[in-house]
């Protein structure tokens, strides 16, 4: 029985998005290795002797999705991950995984800890070509470009699916560590002219006070867990506009029309990939014009490039 060891972005995370895309990564490799033994571990926290057995003991060690990478690892990381763990662990194979923003080049250390930790026999996946170019700078060929892997089911026929008009309400989210009261005051607003309820949905604990202080009692606020954010997608008619990337995905594996506000690097690159729906959070007239008109959904996947990946597992 192969054991394989999963280094899980959701643990230790008071993100819900990055439910979102564990719940992708695992519904992809449980087929994947559908015989094998999963254990889990964290990125956001640091590990130590038990995982680093457990990890020595696994015939393929992966990496789950977002920006968990950085030009500065040791100044900046979200990974916690260093050289002293870089003496047990090694071989570690990327999944969807991200740029944490536009940055310089790599410095020595991270380019160090790079080599020494990620896989130099298997291909890596990055959910971008910003972050496939960084890999590239730091001495990794083995690397391509496959889109997250939440994006993985939005194949042509699943967006044939996706409304072209618009719904009878909104689901919106906003981004707590770029809040820009101005342009989400305009947006809320915007969004209580043109549609019957509002919806928020609190995917971090600091999303929650800057809704409260936009739009009050004037929405209508979903409990804070990825079960909340389904049963609303499943059972009403809703669009979903707001800053959260994988807020947005999720809208859009349920089939509902969707436009993701553009905050930082993550949704503008994936879109230049992919052509996921994305429009720059401060062009107030585009978003009001996209609510009214009707549009169709076109991602556009890198399929080869996914299929790739996935079979340089198949023995």
């Amino acid at each position: 029985m192969k054991q394989i060891s999963v280094l899980d972005t959701s643990i230790c995370s008071s993100n819900l998005g990055d439910q979102i895309i564990m719940d992708s990564v695992n519904k992809i490799l449980e087929p994947l290795f559908a015989d094998a033994l999963f254990i889990r571990m964290p990125t956001h926290d640091v590990i130590f002797r038990t995982s680093y057995g457990l990890i020595k003991r696994s015939a393929f060690t992966l990496v789950g999705g977002t920006n968990l990478l950085s030009s500065n690892m040791n100044s900046y990381n979200q990974w916690k991950v260093g050289l002293w763990d870089s003496l047990f662990i090694r071989d570690i194979i990327l999944m969807g995984v991200g740029w944490w923003q536009y940055q310089k080049s790599a410095n020595l250390y991270t380019k160090i800890l790079y080599q020494r930790i990620l896989s130099k026999d298997y291909l890596h996946s990055v959910r971008d070509g910003y972050t496939e170019k960084q890999l590239r700078a730091v001495g990794f060929e083995n690397v391509i470009n496959t889109a997250c892997p939440t994006m993985w089911m939005l194949n042509e026929e699943h967006c044939q699916q996706i409304p072209q008009n618009k719904a009878e309400s909104v689901l919106v989210t906003f981004t707590e560590y770029n809040q820009k009261k101005e342009y989400d005051r305009k947006l809320i607003d915007l969004l209580l002219t043109k549609y019957e309820n509002v919806y928020f949905w609190t995917q971090q604990p600091k999303d929650y006070p800057h809704m409260q202080a936009l739009g009050g009692e004037s929405v209508i606020y979903l409990s804070p867990s990825l079960n909340a954010l389904d049963t609303l997608l499943q059972k009403k008619d809703v669009d979903y506009i707001g800053t959260r990337l994988h807020a947005g995905i999720r809208a859009l594996q349920h089939q509902r029309r969707t436009l993701i506000l553009a905050v930082d690097n993550r949704a503008l690159e994936i879109a230049n990939d992919t052509n996921l729906p994305v429009i720059r959070r401060e062009d107030l007239e585009a978003i009001a014009s996209w609510i009214t008109t009707p549009s169709e959904t076109h991602i556009t996947l890198p399929q080869e490039n996914i299929k790739t990946w996935t079979q340089q597992f198949v023995s």
